[in-house]
């Protein structure tokens, strides 16, 4: 069964996609690869997996302002994600995928670490502000 669960929309845009889910804060600059889309940042929990395509959910970014410039080369190149998930959005997150033209929402109304597990197809509608999740 689907669950449609609301949340603050951040930059608009509609995606779905595979969840790939992370407990850690994700820098972008040195933590993903800007032209294939690999986590490089070898302490991360997800470090080898391709966020291309994917619905990214991790509790918000971390580092560097010039993170927002890697999620914009990550779409120039085709392998950005369809979508990010976040439990609170930081500005380097949200110009990122502002600029980038990707969908983004945060502050669910529930948790989307514990609730979502990685693999499961999301549908992310950063036009009215909701999630569609099987749980």
């Amino acid at each position: 069964m689907l669950k449609r669960i609301s949340g603050r929309v951040i930059s608009k845009g509609v995606a779905s996609g595979s969840a790939l889910v992370s407990n850690a804060p994700l820098s972008f600059l040195g933590g993903v690869n800007p032209t294939t889309g690999e986590i490089i940042d070898p302490r991360h929990e997800l470090y080898g997996c391709a966020v291309a395509k994917r619905v990214l959910i991790f509790p918000t970014g971390k580092g560097s302002t010039v993170g927002s410039y890697v999620i914009y080369q990550l779409k120039k190149k085709g392998v950005a994600p369809a979508a990010i998930i976040n439990e609170v959005s930081d500005t380097i997150i949200a110009v990122g995928a502002i600029i980038s033209g990707l969908p983004l929402i945060d502050k669910l109304e529930i948790n989307p670490i514990s609730s979502i597990k990685t693999e499961s197809n999301v549908l992310v509608n950063c036009f009215e502000g909701f999630i569609e999740v099987e749980l």
